[in-house]
């Protein structure tokens, strides 16, 4: 299992270089890397499992945070608007994602962002795309491709650009942290 002590920290180089895409068939150290992964998201939105191991709750994780230079991430959004429906909003392994299109309308989240990799609080508004279409081949190499809006679109944009070596705080306007541009969704 991952833990903490697993994830790959800011100031690494590997989180700043692009990642590799990877070939068909996976090999099954790529493949187990993908559960992995989206079993320490599983375990750490279960707040007593979370208590357990230590770990800090992530609705995503990108193979470069735990070191592998791979164009890998897994994603699970959960649904918390809805106590009776627990189905998550997003839950995939993604191998080779790429946003085909995106919306212009911008969206950020009203608490900002965090990031598993960076333990500092980086305050401000990560503006991103309320919509995108997604293309991306699960673990035996199936593609699919899904659109993507509000909460769901924010979390794989930001997985995504693990992927090409950016960190969240790259996105928040220096001069104004809390700059809001006209037509923007703030989600909270």
């Amino acid at each position: 299992m991952i833990l903490m002590d697993d994830i790959t920290r800011d100031g690494n180089p590997v989180l700043r270089s692009r990642a590799k895409e990877l070939t068909f068939p996976l090999s099954s150290d790529e493949i187990e890397m993908g559960h992995k992964m989206m079993e320490y998201l599983e375990v750490s939105q279960d707040e007593e499992q979370a208590e357990k191991y230590h770990l800090r709750a992530g609705v995503g994780l990108a193979a470069p945070q735990i070191g592998s230079p791979t164009r890998m991430a897994a994603v699970l959004v959960p649904n918390d608007e809805d106590e009776e429906d627990q189905t998550p909003l997003f839950k995939e392994i993604l191998v080779n994602p790429t946003i085909l299109s995106e919306s212009v309308q911008p969206v950020a989240l009203g608490t900002g962002e965090g990031c598993l990799s960076v333990d500092q609080d980086v305050p401000g508004y990560v503006w991103r795309h309320d919509r995108i279409k997604l293309r991306w081949y699960d673990l035996d190499g199936n593609k699919h491709i899904t659109r993507l809006k509000d909460y769901p679109a924010i979390v794989v944009q930001h997985e995504f650009d693990h992927l090409n070596g950016v960190l969240f705080y790259d996105h928040i306007d220096k001069t104004d942290r809390f700059n809001t541009p006209e037509d923007s969704i703030l989600i909270h």
